[in-house]
């Protein structure tokens, strides 16, 4: 019946126009196959199985790839945040003398590249603290870095992961009364929620010295009653022995964190006799100030339903906020090498949300930390530095300037790198990563493209009676060969057009639909507390789109050449008899 119609309607096409513009009118020849096309589409339906295969991996390989482009984005802002463009170190470790005579060098060979520098100081140390009087003592591996209040926000994004306001317009390190971010991001609401921070800074610190000295005093007095009660017991028992006297253990001794802990060896030397008389009053006065990264911080996330919202949220545990002391303990810059400790006050947390620099970065003065570990040089007087960071202007290639500075310094002494160089192995992970994973999803489009090839095969043994009457009305075997390839066209920009729709659409609403497959499978499909992403990053790349798009195309045509090239040659005659 559908060939009967089919021969019926061409007959007429072919009545109205004539054989010369079924051969020479361009517009006729192209509409007579998208015609047949489009009749094939709407009655072969397994035909358009093949196009929601490659609309689903159109769609899959753009979430993918936006997802994937997100976190990397967010992963090399991060990074960059706490890196400077331009690394400039020496190899020695105990560093390199008057910071101010190379960074006028540095200046001399690239300074219309450079926007602005800032020495520093880098060295492993220890960081030690007690969250409660009772509390076991912990101890924290750390990268204590020296900085420069004033030009260090001019070189690195440290001033934007700054918990307080003020200290995200100019850094400072003197502890502030109040006014600490309590969310993520320092938004007003949403995010990550950090309770501890609402006290923090100098009211906390009142209260806190208040609080610990009357804990302290209470202890004292379980201590001499457990002592009575000790003695007591062993006279009722008549003991042999003399009654000894309980030392508690040192572990359970109490430490006051705020009270000041004397300097040792070579420490001494800096205080002046004032100084060292100096009675330190916790509740009035503070130590040198310190940031330190929220990972060393935190100590766990949980999820509690708010009750006013009645939403789940996510809440920050914190051992350690604004107005709490801690000790650092470091080598000195001398040899042989010698421990140095010294308290420091923290005055702010930062958060670059990289655990490897949240957990491990730690910043003071760079003048206290050349102070403590004798970082002078010996012959001028003057002060050591282990590295400059430089900032490029806009635009300008890092690489570039990498190699002139580079030039200009011998590399046995020192060693310059760009912000890349230094995460070379983490970026080159991720990309790597992103390119096996586009290969697998590519095996999507070739399932897609041996379908249409199935497909298609099937369809020309099904209209070989077809073929053979377009034939014998005059049809060439380029055009009948151009009826299947533009078939197959169809299905792919079908498919395709179909596919960025339902990709962008999936991109967009995203985290709802991260909410409605949470609660579909009763377990966090995109958990916070494991990612360090409240939110899920996406980036649309419109060339990586595209090139998606083009790929999808291409698989499909191909899949329907081979199938068309069948067609094509069939002849007249033997299609007719079949």
């Amino acid at each position: 019946m559908n060939s009967g119609i089919f021969v019926f309607f061409t007959k007429i096409v072919l009545r109205l126009f004539g054989n010369y513009y079924f051969k020479n009118n361009i517009k006729l020849n192209i509409m007579y196959k998208l015609l047949i096309c489009w009749r094939y589409l709407l009655t072969r339906h397994f035909a358009l199985f093949s196009m929601v295969a490659v609309m689903l991996g159109v769609a899959t390989m753009i979430i993918v790839n936006a997802v994937m482009l997100g976190f990397t984005t967010e992963m090399k802002n991060r990074i960059h945040g706490i890196l400077s463009d331009v690394n400039f170190e020496s190899i020695d470790l105990q560093g390199f003398p008057d910071a101010d005579a190379y960074m006028e060098a540095i200046n001399s060979v690239a300074g219309d590249m450079i926007d602005s520098m800032t020495p520093t100081i880098i060295t492993p140390a220890m960081l030690t603290f007690r969250p409660g009087i009772d509390a076991a003592t912990i101890n924290r591996q750390i990268q204590l870095i020296g900085i420069d209040e004033v030009t260090h926000g001019k070189v690195s994004a440290i001033l934007e992961y700054m918990q307080h306001p003020e200290n995200r317009t100019k850094l400072s390190f003197q502890l502030r009364d109040s006014g600490y971010a309590t969310h993520e991001n320092n938004k007003e609401t949403g995010g990550i929620i950090r309770h501890e921070m609402q006290n923090a800074g100098w009211n906390y610190r009142r209260y806190r010295v208040s609080a610990q000295s009357r804990m302290q005093k209470e202890y004292e007095e379980d201590q001499k009653k457990l002592q009575i009660e000790h003695e007591q017991i062993l006279k009722s028992n008549n003991a042999d022995k003399p009654a000894t006297t309980i030392t508690p253990y040192s572990d359970s001794e109490p430490i006051d964190p705020f009270a000041q802990i004397k300097a040792v060896d070579d420490n001494e030397n800096y205080l002046t006799t004032a100084e060292k008389s100096h009675i330190f009053d916790p509740a009035t006065e503070q130590h040198t100030g310190v940031i330190i990264g929220i990972g060393i911080s935190s100590y766990g996330r949980s999820e509690r339903i708010n009750p006013q919202t009645n939403k789940k949220e996510v809440h920050d545990k914190l051992l350690l906020i604004p107005g709490d002391d801690v000790t650092l303990s470091f080598p000195t810059n001398s040899l042989p090498i010698k421990l140095q400790s010294d308290n420091f006050t923290i005055v702010d947390l930062y958060e670059s949300k990289m655990i490897e620099y949240d957990s491990q970065l730690v910043f003071v003065p760079i003048k206290k930390l050349q102070q403590l570990r004798g970082m002078y040089d010996p012959v001028s007087g003057k002060p050591m530095v282990s590295q400059i960071l430089i900032k490029a202007k806009a635009g300008v290639d890092l690489d570039v300037l990498r190699d002139r500075i580079q030039k200009r310094f011998p590399a046995s002494m020192f060693v310059v790198s760009t912000w890349k160089d230094k995460q070379e192995s983490l970026i080159a992970a991720v990309f790597n990563e992103l390119a096996m994973l586009n290969v697998l999803l590519f095996v999507i489009f070739v399932a897609a493209g041996f379908g249409i090839f199935s497909i298609f095969s099937m369809i020309v043994i099904e209209k070989t009676k077809d073929i053979g009457i377009l034939k014998s009305l005059g049809a060439s075997k380029y055009g009948i060969m151009q009826i299947f390839v533009f078939y197959s066209l169809l299905i792919g920009v079908g498919g395709s057009l179909f596919g960025l729709i339902l990709g962008l659409t999936f991109i967009c609403y995203i985290k709802q639909i991260a909410t409605v497959l949470s609660y579909i499978l009763q377990n966090e499909v995109f958990n916070p507390k494991i990612y360090y992403f409240y939110e899920i990053p996406t980036v649309v790349d419109p060339t990586t789109v595209f090139w998606i798009i083009c790929g999808a195309i291409l698989i499909a045509v191909f899949s329907g050449i081979i199938p068309a090239l069948q067609a094509a040659r069939q002849q007249p005659v033997e299609a007719l008899r079949s």
